[in-house]
């Protein structure tokens, strides 16, 4: 054994502050203090017999015992559950908890976990046309108390940082879909919001009518002019006629200016 080992061991009795744990021949192991305290409320229904994880905080304390913590050993195991949803790409429902202008807080087995606002499927993107943070921070407040299915998108133990993604799944839809296209295709679409960055476009894929794809049209690629303010060219429910010029990390970026004549051609003349 050493400091800081998981161990397993069975419960030889409980006293008014502490549980005595067998470890087998390594001795035996005690939950008492701060430790017991901080516990006691998941230590309640633990009876003699009952086989419980814990980690070493230390090897021998001054009356022989080894010393223990319920609470490490569950962080511990937390993340080591976290790690594995990750490796697995399992998706999982979350409960909204909070939400702030980066993005939404959820409960993840007892750790808080953040799902910025760029890992947020395209349906729940926040389409605020002017950019404003507090209507940005309202319409992501909506989602409080709401369950998402997300994946696990990051994470540092050290840090203590969980970072989620509703996009994951998203995306392998999003592939087959995109499967479909080449760069240099023209596409007909609406425009479904515009944002400070650029605008949102849903075009059919090939296939059932109501089989849609949605893209982005970044600020640069509207016009080729200095476009400061999308919204002052484009709004919700336009019907346009786009180029698809990206097609990696399955996403389809589009562009208008593609399909108007460039300026610069003709600028010697």
């Amino acid at each position: 054994f050493r400091a800081g080992d998981l161990v397993e061991g069975r419960v030889l009795g409980i006293g008014r502050s502490a549980v005595y744990l067998d470890l087998g021949p390594q001795g035996t192991g005690i939950i008492y203090g701060r430790e017991f305290l901080e516990e006691r409320d998941a230590l309640r229904d633990v009876k003699p017999g009952t086989t419980i994880v814990a980690k070493i905080v230390e090897l021998e304390n001054e009356d022989g015992y080894i010393e223990l913590s319920l609470k490490e050993a569950g962080k511990e195991l937390t993340w080591d559950r976290l790690k594995e949803m990750k490796e697995k790409e399992e998706v999982f429902p979350a409960k909204i908890i909070g939400a702030n202008k980066g993005g939404l807080l959820a409960d993840l087995h007892g750790t808080q976990a953040f799902l910025p606002v760029s890992q947020l499927a395209q349906e729940h993107y926040p389409r605020v046309e002017d950019g404003d943070p507090s209507k940005i921070l309202r319409a992501l407040q909506a989602f409080i108390g709401q369950e998402l299915e997300l994946q696990v998108f990051d994470l540092s133990p050290q840090e203590g940082k969980v970072i989620l993604s509703e996009r994951s799944g998203e995306r392998t839809r999003l592939k087959e879909q995109l499967a479909r296209f080449a760069v240099g295709d023209v596409v007909e679409g609406e425009i479904t919001g515009v944002v400070d960055f650029g605008a949102f476009i849903r075009f059919p894929a090939d296939g059932p009518m109501e089989e849609q794809v949605e893209g982005l049209i970044h600020i640069s690629e509207i016009d080729w002019q200095i476009i400061e303010d999308p919204a002052q060219i484009l709004k919700a429910g336009d019907r346009v006629k786009a180029k698809i010029v990206d097609l990696s990390r399955g996403r389809a970026s589009l562009s208008l200016k593609a399909l108007k004549e460039d300026p610069w051609k003709e600028i010697e003349k």
